[in-house]
């Protein structure tokens, strides 16, 4: 029977020529793919381990297994090349021959540039790194396949028929195998069956349904290899028996009852550490997804670790898995997308909580009409149902791409990546955009991949698109839930993100290399005020939160209190007087007026739920709510907004409601194009002339949503965006001409 050791302490490390001890899961990129300036080491390292023979586990043949090395990896085995590995996320394995008294492995490891391995360009750091376990595997000469994939050896494809299941197995091994079904710890079904990865089929009675987060029951299958009457080889795997829809006009159905798929997107790194998680790591997590209510999880953007997809059973979270194709397609990458989808599919073919494979995201930044960027999806979307005829494919489409390009429509279904509101645009333009998309396309079930803005420990008792507030972050997220609500049709929505990540090419928000649009902030310490949002809609776990308790000191003689609940009614009260009590209509938001009158205690109460919050009245706003704004973007004082007429604070929008704000903008276009100016931009421009399709911008041709939420953008937030390509004197003086003008 097989038998696996775990070899991840005590390895050399060696970077640069410097050598150090590590244990894994290791990265070098902890620190400085985390603090900014998109300069984080990326090269190739190298690990070594010596491992004497007697030190092997018990076993005739012996694999090593790398459960994720990021990106790249050859592994020597006593200085012979083994294996070479392209993708840093699946799991790959490979025999260990010609052993010696005393051995010695050698792992070298690149996440160095290149135009053929994904990802390469994309908002995270791309730590470098043996992130994930190491073991050694000792089986008999005859076993369960261990070359095929990364795969386990099984697999388990259950089908609902009425009350009872139709479960087809097939081992992926050469003789006899005995499959066992087992449930609550006893075996309930037996069979075997003979020859090269055999096949059986059994039908479970009355069968136990996998229900989601409602009941995630799990039965487990183990599978037994056969030689000459004798057990040499032994594998298992859990698996779920459900059925699912997804329904164009009524979303998600899990079991034939509708169930709307409601939740987060995830990125796995954390502060100091990066990819290299622990076991615990995942479960806090997992327990932090769970207590907002979520009931699916969009696993971005890239295969995760086993462990969580393990959690995700248990806890009946409903999965999107994808592959990292993100971005920019690469003509040399399409055997890497390929490998990676296999390697994906075959990998976790048997977890229940994954119901689709996601063949890419935000591919089209360069354009929708690449021919070999369209052909290769048909090739992956191909590929997906061939190895998995069970499960539809879906893709996450950028904003920027137009509803009616054929790559929009090559997958199964479908989910766009929206970020109305936070860049440019309005919050309000969510449900009309799905709703015409609906409308055009009423047989494409739609959802949303991607949908947030950011938030760090910034306030503001009046909230703006682009100020970082943890106030503006709340309010984003409840006028979203509110248009999610009102669209039953919208198969999946997943916020972007549930934790802040590390993005070292990153610049915003006051602290460099992190992308904060989490829910929660990189230390999973804080939850912000919008992760109560979901949980108010979401969870059944009875609370009540008051928002903003951050933000203490305030100017303002009366200010607003928002409070979140799951309760029916929830009364606040000040200093222990009541300042309210409301009854919940449509949506968990509730909203109160104070009096900010020296130090206020506030206090909510929603029926067996209480929380509280200190407010105080100050004279001048205290400087360590706003964020310090450095180089040519504005400090909010020097900004001259006279009443009923127009500034840079304004939208692109609103000044070209008006004659002369037009004049304006159109001044600023000799300046616009000087600063933008490149030989690359004049080939596209001349080559989009030369082929007809009219004005275009990287490829895309200008729609209707491109105008709207370009109209969206504050003129001030538009300069800020264009990163120092104006100076700080020329944006004061468009605003002294926008100060003459009286607004719409």
């Amino acid at each position: 029977m097989r038998n696996i050791i775990n070899i991840n302490k005590n390895w050399e490390f060696i970077k640069e020529g410097k050598s150090s001890t590590v244990d894994l899961p290791h990265t070098w990129n902890g620190k400085d793919g985390q603090d900014g300036g998109n300069d984080y080491y990326r090269g190739t390292c190298i690990y070594k381990k010596s491992i004497s023979k007697a030190e092997l586990p018990e076993g005739e043949k012996f694999y090593i297994q790398l459960d994720g090395v990021n990106s790249s990896s050859k592994v020597f085995f006593n200085n012979k090349e083994i294996i070479v590995h392209h993708g840093g996320y699946s799991t790959f394995r490979t025999c260990l021959e010609d052993i010696s008294d005393e051995n010695e492995i050698k792992i070298e490891v690149d996440n160095s540039p290149n135009d053929f391995v994904y990802p390469q360009q994309a908002d995270f750091t791309f730590y470098g790194g043996i992130y994930r376990d190491v073991s050694i595997i000792g089986v008999a000469k005859n076993h369960f396949d261990l070359d095929y994939n990364g795969a386990p050896g099984i697999m388990v494809t259950p089908k609902v028929n009425g009350k009872d299941a139709d479960i087809e197995m097939q081992a992926f091994a050469d003789g006899e195998v005995k499959f066992e079904i087992i449930a609550d710890g006893e075996i309930i079904k037996t069979v075997s069956a003979s020859g090269k990865n055999p096949k059986a089929s059994v039908k479970i009675e009355n069968a136990h349904l996998w229900n989601g987060t409602i009941d995630p029951y799990l039965y487990t299958l183990k599978a037994c290899l056969i030689i000459d009457s004798k057990a040499v080889d032994e594998v298992s795997t859990r698996f779920g028996i459900r059925s699912f829809e997804v329904n164009a006009q009524k979303g998600f159905i899990l079991n034939g009852k509708e169930y709307p798929l409601r939740g987060v997107s995830r990125h796995q790194d954390r502060p100091d550490i990066g990819n290299a998680l622990l076991p615990e790591h995942h479960k806090e997590d997992i327990d932090l997804i769970c207590e907002m209510g979520a009931n699916t999880i969009r696993l971005a953007h890239y295969q995760h670790s086993q462990t969580f997809y393990d959690l995700c059973d248990e806890k009946g979270l409903v999965v999107w898995a994808e592959i990292p194709y993100i971005s920019r397609h690469m003509p040399n990458g399409v055997e890497n997308t390929k490998t990676q989808m296999t390697e994906l599919i075959c990998q976790n073919y048997n977890h229940p909580c994954i119901v689709t494979w996601g063949l890419s995201n935000e591919i089209t930044m360069g354009g929708a009409g690449d021919k070999s960027l369209i052909s290769n999806h048909k090739m992956l979307n191909d590929l997906a149902h061939s190895l998995d005829k069970t499960r539809p494919t879906t893709l996450a489409a950028l904003t920027m791409c137009g509803i009616d390009e054929e790559y929009v429509h090559i997958s199964d279904i479908l989910s766009y990546n929206h970020y109305f509101g936070w860049y440019g645009g309005n919050v309000s333009m969510y449900g009309p955009w799905f709703d015409a998309f609906h409308k055009k396309y009423p047989d494409k079930a739609i959802g949303i991949s991607e949908y947030g803005c950011e938030a760090l420990n910034w306030h503001t008792s009046a909230p703006e698109q682009g100020d970082y507030t943890e106030e503006y972050q709340a309010y984003y997220h409840e006028e979203v839930i509110k248009q999610i609500i009102d669209r039953p049709y919208l198969w999946a929505t997943h916020v972007w993100n549930m934790f802040d990540f590390a993005a070292d090419a990153r610049s915003e928000g006051g602290e460099n290399g992190m992308n904060h649009k989490g829910l929660v902030t990189f230390d999973r310490k804080y939850k912000k005020d919008s992760f109560y949002a979901y949980k108010a809609w979401l969870s059944d776990e009875p609370f009540v939160h008051i928002c903003s308790k951050r933000y203490v000191d305030r100017v303002e003689p009366v200010t607003k209190i928002t409070v979140y609940t799951n309760q029916n009614e929830v009364e606040l009260f000040a200093n222990g007087v009541s300042a309210g009590k409301q009854k919940k209509d449509k949506y968990p938001f509730f909203y109160f007026e104070v009096k900010n009158e020296g130090e206020t205690k506030l206090t909510a109460k929603a029926g067996e739920c209480e929380d509280t919050a200190i407010i105080r009245k100050v004279e001048t706003f205290n400087e360590e709510y706003r964020m310090a704004e450095e180089g040519a973007v504005i400090n909010w004082f020097e900004i001259d907004t006279p009443a009923g007429y127009l500034s840079i604070n304004d939208t692109l929008g609103d000044i070209m409601a008006t004659f002369r704000g037009k004049l304006v903008l159109l001044s600023m276009i000799p300046m616009l194009k000087k600063a933008l100016s490149s030989t690359d931009d004049k080939s596209k421009e001349e080559k989009s002339k030369k082929s007809g399709t009219g004005f275009s911008v990287a490829g895309f041709k200008i729609n209707k949503t491109m105008l709207d939420i370009a109209k969206g953008f504050a003129l001030k937030r538009a300069f800020s965006m264009l990163g120092g390509k104006f100076t700080k004197e020329q944006i004061l003086g468009l605003n002294k001409k926008l100060n003459k003008i009286k607004k719409k």
